[in-house]
């Protein structure tokens, strides 16, 4: 069966989000990208810190559609009593506060369950159970205590990713433990507590080169001092530029992608080398190779470069800028791209969900909220009066 947009896979779902930046955010935008019902709790007066962070304005935008925002300040006895409510009537909560916070608030997890023993609670913070636990982390520096900065960057210049690789990592690893303890729920009617840890997430991510270092009792050289097609056993695994300053990541790993390659190119001297026929020729070959490659390429313009590794249908791919992708003819081909207003009034093309099921893909359904948005609607959910909530609404700004 092909599902509509309108039914969503996850519609029955119930979650909290007590989230801000990216983490938290990210984790309960792909629940609510598949259907589920997302309220945004936010501290009255400011909220998510990223709506008032210029530099963070695409953050909020991003991270932040088809959710209702309510705000809370769950520290005052009002804003304890709405919270116990919700939590009577939540399937998932996602949190990424501090450490403790939700604790000192009187919101431990046994307590949470003890309110209602279905819930799942998703935690993202910035290490798992041990010495670290107390301590604070940010996807930036997770990466660097991670080793994930120390294998992108040159030797002696750790790099961090250029996106939020950690945070957004830690979400969906979150969302893949909420997804399973949604399914034992099924069986045993209890929720649980799922722990995300950005530090354990970047050493998660560095598995391949863990095991590496293990086997071998050596630090593994950064990506760019070795190269990664050398070290994997491919003559041809990097980036050159045209002739007309534009670059291009070509990538010959097997056989067959070598003889398109000399055919389309018309490199018919190496072709005659048979040594340069199999992948451990073309590696032990590897300088030379790529001194040609890279003198060749140089000769030629962008376009041609991108049309002769499409016909030979060899790995390849353009170097884009995020601007460079609203242009992507895949992307535009398939509708990938959905827009979103920010309540600011800014807006910007979003990507969808990079999955989808039997055709079926998440839409935005909502605009990102603007701050306390839907806090008369929902409140009227929990089953406050008309009265009750114009009582509490004059208070709001000083918190509930």
């Amino acid at each position: 069966m092909i599902l509509k947009d309108s039914d969503g896979l996850i519609s029955d779902l119930k979650v909290l989000e007590l989230g801000h930046i990216v983490a938290g955010p990210t984790a309960s935008l792909l629940l609510a990208q598949m259907g589920a019902d997302v309220i945004k709790i936010e501290r009255p007066g400011s909220g998510d810190q990223a709506r008032f962070s210029r530099g963070n304005q695409g953050y909020f935008l991003a991270f932040n559609t088809n959710k209702r925002s309510i705000t809370l300040d769950i520290k005052s006895e009002k804003g304890r009593e709405i919270f116990t409510k919700f939590l009577k009537k939540t399937d998932v909560i996602i949190d990424n506060y501090g450490p403790g916070v939700l604790d000192r608030l009187g919101f431990a997890y046994d307590e949470m369950t003890r309110i209602n023993p279905r819930i799942i609670h998703c935690s993202i913070k910035g290490f798992l159970p041990g010495p670290y636990a107390e301590r604070t982390l940010l996807d930036e520096p997770a990466q660097i205590m991670g080793g994930l900065a120390y294998m992108t960057g040159p030797p002696g210049m750790p790099l961090r990713a250029g996106a939020s690789l950690i945070d957004m990592a830690g979400a969906m690893f979150g969302v893949i433990g909420v997804l399973s303890a949604l399914h034992e729920r099924e069986k045993t009617g209890r929720g649980r507590q799922v722990q995300v840890g950005l530090f354990e997430t970047a050493v998660f991510l560095v598995s391949q080169h863990i095991a590496k270092a293990g086997i071998s009792g050596e630090v593994p050289p950064p990506m760019p001092e070795r190269g990664a097609g050398k070290d994997l056993g491919w003559g041809i695994y990097r980036i050159f530029d045209t002739k007309d300053h534009r670059q291009v990541f070509i990538g010959v790993t097997g056989d067959r992608h070598w003889e398109r390659f000399c055919r389309e190119f018309e490199l018919k001297d190496l072709w005659k080398d048979e040594s340069l026929r199999t992948n451990e020729g073309r590696r032990n070959d590897y300088v030379r190779l790529n001194q040609q490659t890279e003198e060749l390429i140089k000769t030629l313009d962008f376009q041609d470069v991108i049309r002769l590794l499409e016909r030979a249908n060899i790995p390849h791919a353009p170097v884009n800028t995020p601007m460079d992708l609203f242009q992507n003819p895949h992307l535009l081909g398939r509708g990938h791209f959905t827009e979103a207003t920010a309540p600011d009034g800014t807006s910007s093309p979003l990507p969808k969900l990079p999955f989808i099921f039997n055709g079926w893909e998440g839409v935005t359904r909502r605009n990102p909220p603007k701050l306390g948005e839907h806090t008369a609607q929902i409140l009227a959910e929990l089953g406050y009066s008309q009265e009750e909530i114009e009582k509490l609404i004059p208070d709001n700004e000083s918190g509930i």
